[in-house]
């Protein structure tokens, strides 16, 4: 683990864009294309805002996303979709874009990601950690076993209550209660993984994941057994780590 901890949120988005980009710059000079996975939310704004301005071929870069609400329209605020399109699809010329629909058939959508997840390893994976430590939709206790690469999750309260929190909806009952989530075993199988991970209220997921033993209750514990996994923090989010870190 690389451990990166900058004074502001902001700060930490451009460092973690900047290497996202070198890394990236590497792999397509390498095999002449790059696959990335993303994730959203609001820890990952300051990224995207540094990302899109990298110097980078995109016509190069294939993307994928981490996960989707099944049911909710893309033209609702809190939708992913609808997210990395403002935020990133329609910033970038991508060679192409892999989004997660989950308003139709969710078995359908799982088995064309399946199959566009087998044609190449990714790259790099953005991994954001949620404030119950979960790594995309995989809440506690987490399936560290499923060889899939995507799959239907039940959200649980706290994960809820988190999208809540940052504004995407007015009460936890309003949040869908599944989505379509990569699994973590995919997610282990990026060849290098970046987590942008700002603010106090991600404190203790922080806590947890760096002082825990590889456990299921805490999913993020799993990214420590990568052995390219840069971990980017602000003071705010690194505010309950011993000094020694």
């Amino acid at each position: 683990m690389q451990l990166n901890i900058l004074e502001t949120a902001d700060e930490l988005g451009r460092r973690a864009a900047e290497e996202a980009a070198v890394w990236l710059r590497q792999q397509i000079g390498r095999q002449g294309k790059a696959r990335v996975v993303l994730s959203t939310g609001a820890s990952q704004f300051a990224f995207f805002e540094h990302f899109v301005k990298q110097e980078l071929d995109w016509t190069a870069v294939e993307m994928f996303h981490l996960d989707e609400y099944i049911g909710l329209p893309e033209s609702h605020p809190a939708s992913f979709r609808r997210y990395l399109r403002q935020r990133f699809v329609s910033r970038v010329p991508l060679r192409k874009a892999h989004l997660i629909d989950g308003e139709g058939d969710a078995a359908r959508m799982i088995a064309e990601l399946e199959a566009a997840a087998a044609e190449a390893p990714f790259d790099l994976g953005l991994i954001g950690i949620g404030e119950n430590a979960h790594i995309a939709f995989n809440d506690p206790p987490a399936d560290f076993d499923t060889d899939t690469a995507y799959k239907i999750v039940d959200l649980d309260e706290d994960c809820k209550a988190q999208q809540v929190r940052e504004g995407w909806f007015a009460t936890n009952a309003d949040v869908p209660a599944q989505a379509i989530s990569m699994t973590v075993k995919q997610i282990m199988r990026c060849r290098r993984i970046i987590s942008c991970v700002p603010g106090q209220v991600k404190a203790n997921a922080i806590q947890m994941t760096l002082a825990s033993e590889l456990t299921p209750t805490v999913p993020a514990t799993m990214l420590k057994r990568h052995p390219e996994w840069s971990l980017y923090l602000d003071r705010a989010s690194a505010s309950l780590l011993p000094v020694a870190w």
